[in-house]
């Protein structure tokens, strides 16, 4: 059982930073899916997928996975760079 664990990124339809600070333990699927012969949903009998811890801080994550034997990889968030410019900037 593999696992990612990762800083929530902040949407590109959000302008605020609520609920970026949560780190996320999210399982990696265990079988493919498959389409539903009847209805043609894509689905699989897999229900870790559908789990997903959120913790405070990273080293939370990292303990829980390490106290139940889950396999977990840390992505490291991206730096957050601001492009600093003037409302005058755009008529130079």
């Amino acid at each position: 059982m593999t696992a990612r664990i990762y800083q929530r990124p902040k949407n590109a339809m959000q302008s605020g930073k609520a609920l970026t600070e949560q780190w996320i333990l999210e399982f990696a699927p265990a079988e493919a899916k498959r389409p539903d012969p009847l209805m043609g949903w894509a689905g699989s009998g897999d229900t870790q997928q559908q789990v997903v811890l959120k913790f405070a801080e990273q080293a939370d994550a990292q303990s829980y996975a390490d106290k139940y034997g889950i396999e977990a990889r840390v992505t490291p968030t991206p730096p957050k760079r601001l492009k600093i410019q003037a409302y005058a900037d755009n008529f130079k």
